[in-house]
């Protein structure tokens, strides 16, 4: 499902930026023009069914929840990396390896929230995503803040990281 949804949002990208004048394209940040221009020898139908892939996902992702009240899960399945990479892999070809966790949220427009709830042994901070039911934000809200009052006290922002 996240290869589809790549599919229709690198596709989406080539649109926008085909017609551009080559000034305004030699102004984007250079992964993001190669991974949307990855997407021009793409036919309708390689569009469409990776669009077709929000509703799968969405689908999917209420079936697997429906059960709970709540899913906590890491925010990423990688620690943070490094501010001026543009992705982790820094490769254009696989961009969204980051975002396994929260997408499923976005797509179903389930709520959800981060918070820190630790840091790696480098010192970087660790993400909990809490998620809820469709309109529960309320809810989302009330367990986050929770969770913040039980975590032991934060770093003082900013920290040196190791």
């Amino acid at each position: 499902m996240l290869d589809g949804q790549d599919r229709f949002w690198r596709a989406r990208a080539y649109a926008d930026i085909a017609g551009l004048p080559e000034e305004r394209k030699a102004k984007i940040l250079p992964f993001i023009r190669a991974w949307a221009e990855s997407a021009a020898p793409f036919s309708g139908q390689d569009v469409y069914s990776g669009f077709a892939q929000s509703m799968a996902l969405r689908k999917a992702t209420e079936a697997a929840t429906r059960g709970f009240d709540y899913v906590l899960s890491p925010t990423a399945p990688i620690p943070a990396f490094d501010a001026e990479l543009p992705s982790p892999t820094n490769d254009p070809e696989k961009p969204f390896e980051h975002i396994a966790f929260t997408l499923p949220y976005n797509t179903s427009e389930q709520p959800a929230a981060s918070i820190n709830c630790g840091y790696t042994s480098r010192g970087l901070p660790i993400g909990l995503q809490i998620a809820g039911r469709r309109f529960d934000d309320l809810g989302v809200l009330q367990v986050s803040r929770a969770w913040e009052r039980m975590r032991p006290a934060q770093r003082v922002w900013p920290f040196a990281i190791a």
